[in-house]
């Protein structure tokens, strides 16, 4: 009886070992234990950067300290990097290019640590002709304008009576009058850039409309798995208000012997746009700023905005622009020249915001 009472009683301690050491599911209770460390110096100012040549200015700045007993934390394939930006104490991770990796990211950065707000920058592609390479654009709203409905269209008389919906912009989506899609925000239509003939006559585009759709979101104030929608997202309102003292804040304006026609400047503007598409193609620039308003074109803002909607946690987005996208300006090889130029900018305007934040 003893000994059976021994076998039992090793099993649950084996048992309590096996789940104690799995705390958090996949997180380890070694690391489980350095996050807690982390977290009762917090909470910090997450500041969220796409790849290593935007990351490596700003962690080579004298207004970056690393913190000396912790200066970084491997989780999940990304390294949390912490310290103090002038006094704010700060976590900066770099996510990797696209939508997905910067917003699996920003929820593990918000997941694991105390995070009071974030600030994302980097380089973008410019779609405003009144701006230049150099110049800091600070958005108030973003939009992911890479989820589309793609409508079908009718090719022959034949496909026409099979098909269910039109192929126009007043015929139904598929799923629209379910809730799934929408027509309210607009789309692209591909035959309004064709040029193809064949013997002299043209050809039909069988490309047809794009539609761009909103984001289904589920935040953490609302029910789960009841979805709600968000296209253009706002960034903080209180951020924005501060990011107009950056305005006079005195940017680089050359590299070595090449340098910008005008000194760049920090500039507010209404929207930028992100998606998992490099543009470079001067007419869906054109068509981006026409439609939308957008200013910079990027691939990760808009993922970092809806997670960080989603999550209640206040957000802004700084953004440095490279190149014209698609070319087209009066500088050749801008993007190859200036990127460097246009980096170190965004991470001036970051180390002036968090100094304007915590005045």
């Amino acid at each position: 009886m003893v000994s059976c009472l021994r076998m039992v009683l090793l099993s649950f301690v084996v048992l309590v070992m096996g789940f104690s050491s799995r705390a958090y599911g996949a997180i380890s209770h070694d690391t489980t234990k350095k996050i807690d460390r982390i977290n009762k110096k917090g909470p910090y100012f997450g500041i969220v950067v796409p790849n290593s040549f935007e990351m490596d200015p700003l962690l080579q700045s004298p207004s970056f300290v690393a913190d000396e007993k912790f200066p970084y934390l491997d989780f999940s394939g990304k390294r949390f990097r912490f310290g103090e930006l002038g006094n704010e104490k700060v976590i900066v991770v770099m996510t990797g290019l696209s939508m997905l990796n910067a917003g699996i990211t920003t929820q593990l950065l918000l997941s694991l640590f105390k995070v009071k707000g974030i600030v994302h920058y980097g380089i973008a592609g410019n779609a405003n002709p009144d701006l230049q390479i150099g110049d800091v654009t600070i958005p108030q709203y973003w939009a992911h304008t890479g989820l589309w409905n793609w409508q079908l269209v009718a090719v022959t008389p034949a496909m026409a009576y099979i098909l269910r919906y039109g192929d126009g912009p007043k015929d139904e989506l598929a799923l629209e009058s379910s809730g799934d899609y929408t027509r309210k925000i607009g789309y692209l239509e591909f035959s309004d850039y064709s040029n193809g003939t064949a013997n002299g006559k043209p050809v039909g585009n069988f490309l047809n409309n794009v539609w761009y759709q909103p984001e289904e979101i589920f935040p953490v104030y609302g029910t789960p798995e009841v979805r709600q929608h968000a296209f253009w997202v706002p960034v903080d309102k209180h951020y924005f208000k501060l990011a107009k003292k950056l305005e006079d804040l005195k940017l680089g304006s050359c590299v070595n012997t090449t340098c910008l026609p005008r000194a760049p400047m920090v500039v507010r503007v209404k929207r930028g746009v992100s998606a998992n598409v490099f543009v470079d193609n001067s007419a869906y620039r054109s068509y981006l700023n026409t439609k939308f308003n957008a200013t910079p074109i990027d691939m990760e803002s808009a993922a970092i905005a809806l997670v960080c909607l989603q999550q209640k946690t206040p957000f802004i987005a700084i953004r440095s622009l490279s190149d014209l996208a698609g070319g087209g300006s009066a500088l050749s090889n801008e993007a190859g020249i200036f990127s460097s130029l246009a980096a170190q900018n965004a991470v001036d305007a970051v180390v002036r915001f968090i100094a304007v934040l915590l005045s």
